[in-house]
């Protein structure tokens, strides 16, 4: 999907930001409001209250995935917005009920590493499991390569651990040979009687 965000006057993306999903609360998720407000109308109007309530709680609130964050945006008469980024990301799942499985809405749930519980759900979105896959996706994507830094890859850094353990192995050895002292250079040669060519000048 394209980075534009002409439809999204609340959202700030980077200049290298990309929009890879946006989407809002299905249309089912109004079929409850209808169940409530309809009798209620034919009795005291109050019904029309609960159904605009939820139609306008619905077109005011706005999902946006990018490749780096989630955003959040709810409130009819006040704006609230939230985002939660991808480095503090620790576990995304999804959830739906009996009424949700049936019509193809649910719940996709974030939760980040230090947090109490959900940091933010995405309620009723259509295909949640498809949403929580491709969010999951991302964040794994995202967080693999901080742990590898710049574009260092695990084999690498086990690589260079071997090449420095090969390293100190080659030093430590090459310190006990030097210390060992060498009995063929240098020593004066006794010879089988045990005297030295030292004592047999000197007789």
């Amino acid at each position: 999907m394209s980075s534009d965000t002409g439809s999204y006057d609340w959202l700030t993306l980077d200049p290298d930001e990309e929009i890879l999903w946006s989407g809002k609360p299905a249309a089912e998720t109004m079929y409850g409001a209808y169940l409530t407000g309809v009798p209620l109308v034919l009795l005291f109007g109050l019904g029309l209250l609960i159904i605009a309530g939820a139609y306008l709680n619905r077109q005011n609130t706005d999902y946006v995935i990018t490749d780096k964050s989630v955003y959040k945006k709810t409130g009819i008469l006040s704006r609230s917005v939230s985002e939660v980024e991808y480095e503090k990301v620790q576990n995304t799942s999804f959830s739906a009920g009996v009424i949700g499985r049936s019509l193809g809405f649910g719940n996709v749930e974030i939760s980040t590493a230090g947090g109490a519980g959900v940091e933010m759900r995405l309620r009723g979105v259509s295909d949640p499991q498809e949403v929580q896959k491709r969010l999951s996706r991302r964040v794994k994507e995202v967080q693999g390569g901080r742990d590898r830094g710049d574009g260092e890859t695990k084999p690498d850094v086990l690589e260079e651990i071997l090449a420095e353990l090969r390293a100190i192995r080659i030093a430590a050895e090459g310190g006990s040979s030097r210390e060992r002292p060498d009995s063929g250079a240098g020593a004066p040669d006794r010879g089988d009687s045990g005297a030295t060519d030292w004592d047999t000048d000197r007789q």
